[in-house]
Parts: C-alpha cells; sequence; structure tokens
C-alpha cells in the first residue's frame, strides 16, 4: 500500500484480487470533519486496451474534494490480454472491496455513486447492472462521461458533422479485442445500449461533446433508460472535447452537483 497526504486528501494504492490477476485501486479520502462520506467508484478511458490510474487523477480527485466522497479509482484489466468478461468483474469486486472497507474510511456503504469516462463510462453502467442483478449492493447513481456503449457502431455520427480526432478503425479494433467472441457484443454487460434489461438502473447523468462521433450513442442510451423508468439526465458541451470531458471544469461541477444530490436522497431514504 502507498499513501500520501495532497491537500487535504489520503490517497493510497491498494490491491485485490481481480477475476483474472491482481488489480490497484487508488483510494482518494478528503478530511470528513466527523461526517460520514459517501462513496464513488470511479473509472478510467481507454477504449478498454489503455489508460491508467494515472488518467483518473485529476476526475478522482475533484470528485473526492468537492463532492466531497471517498472515491475509489480502479485500476481494471485490459484487452487484449484480459478481455471480457474481466474489466466489469474486476469493477463489481472493487466496488464489494469498497462496501466492505467503508466504515473503516469514514463512509457509507449505503450511498454508493459510479461514474466513467470513456470506456469506463461502460464499465460503470454495466458495474451498476452486475450490482443490480446480483443484489448484494445498491448503486444510487451513475455518471457517464462520453461512455462507449455500442459494441456494434451502428450508432455513429457523420464525421463530417462530428469532427472529431477520435479514429473509428481503431475504436473498432479495440472492441475487436475487448470481445473477441461475436455473441459477446450483445451481452447486456459489454453492449448496455442494446440491453432490454434497464429498468432498475441507477439514477443517470450522461455527458456528451458536441464534436464527438460517438455522441449519439450516448445520447440515444439517455433515452433508453428513460424509457426503462430511471431518472436521467443527458447533457451536450459544446466547447470541449470526448478526450477532455472528464476533466472540463462545467462537467465535473455538473457531476459533482448530480452525486451530490442522489447520494443525499440515497441518505434521505
Amino acid at each position: 500500500m502507498v499513501s500520501k497526504l495532497d491537500l487535504g486528501l489520503c490517497i493510497e494504492d491498494v490491491h485485490i484480487t481481480g477475476h483474472a490477476q491482481p488489480i490497484t485501486l487508488r483510494s482518494y479520502r478528503p478530511g470528513s470533519n466527523g461526517a460520514t462520506l459517501p462513496v464513488v467508484l470511479y473509472f478510467h478511458g481507454g477504449a478498454f486496451c489503455g489508460g491508467t490510474l494515472d488518467d483518473a487523477d485529476i476526475t478522482a480527485r475533484h470528485i473526492a474534494r468537492a463532492t466531497p466522497a471517498w472515491v475509489v479509482s480502479v485500476g481494471y484489466s485490459l484487452a487484449p490480454q484480459f478481455p471480457f468478461p474481466a474489466a466489469p468483474e474486476d469493477g463489481y469486486r472493487a466496488l464489494q472491496w469498497a462496501v466492505s472497507q467503508a466504515r473503516g474510511q469514514r463512509a457509507d456503504p449505503r450511498r454508493i455513486g459510479i461514474a466513467g469516462h470513456d470506456a469506463g463510462g461502460n464499465l460503470a453502467t454495466c458495474v451498476a447492472a452486475i450490482a443490480r442483478d446480483r443484489a448484494e449492493v445498491i448503486v444510487s447513481a451513475q455518471a457517464l462521461l462520453a461512455p462507449r456503449l455500442d459494441p456494434s457502431m451502428t450508432r455513429v455520427t457523420d464525421h463530417k458533422k462530428a469532427e472529431t480526432s477520435l479514429d473509428l478503425y481503431e475504436c473498432a479494433r479495440c472492441y475487436r479485442e475487448y470481445l473477441p467472441n461475436a455473441t459477446q457484443r450483445l451481452h447486456p454487460y459489454a453492449a448496455p445500449l442494446d440491453s432490454w434489461r434497464l429498468a432498475g438502473l441507477p439514477p443517470a447523468l450522461i455527458a456528451s461533446a458536441q464534436h464527438d462521433s460517438l455522441r449519439e450513442e450516448a445520447e440515444t442510451y439517455a433515452a433508453a433508460l428513460t424509457r426503462a423508468g430511471v431518472l436521467t439526465e443527458v447533457r451536450r458541451y459544446a466547447d470541449t472535447s470526448r478526450d477532455a470531458l472528464a476533466t472540463h471544469a462545467e462537467v465535473l461541477a455538473d457531476v459533482v452537483t448530480f452525486l451530490q444530490k442522489q447520494l443525499h436522497k440515497a441518505e434521505a431514504g
């Protein structure tokens, strides 16, 4: 375990048993002044094949300080070495670990939010679905920032309109490495946009970037959640890119407001 203090945050790296290999979690715990903190799991981006805990650092620190919350950033297994279902199962194990450790961190295991960017947005909503289905942990909020939700890539915004730097060929390659078997590309824990079982998921905030080729799938998912009876907020940001969305000041402020609102409701409930 590596521990350090940084501007009021206690930051620790913790190793736990993952689905296919040991994984690292990075804990961000702010001073609580005696109050019990909510818990937020955060998943970094990287198209399922890349990304690190360091990529999530700015977002995790901000959520921890501003909410305030005990944030657990998840260093999940990456494809192609560890394809589906390693990453979402790692995420669920991280969720179980956070629940088991919450009291010792002055946090409330009954107030849990989950968030992620890019592939991490996919994992966030899929881990929320796993939690719903296994009925061991209640997740009360999900914040999805430019999530990758559609392995079929049939809902891509016209690149001429999107004006994005996203490499769609690279995106398709990463999906093939993450989901090497064709049948996996329809699994509800891999392709949430094609899932018929969205009811019972936690309230959602979905953030998209105006000039993102994958904007349509994020907004389509928001509509699908709404039809399934899930309280959903969707916001499109015109002055940032897909890659920068997770560290954009306005987005972070909206994520914190959303988490505060939903996790307060969970406390009151």
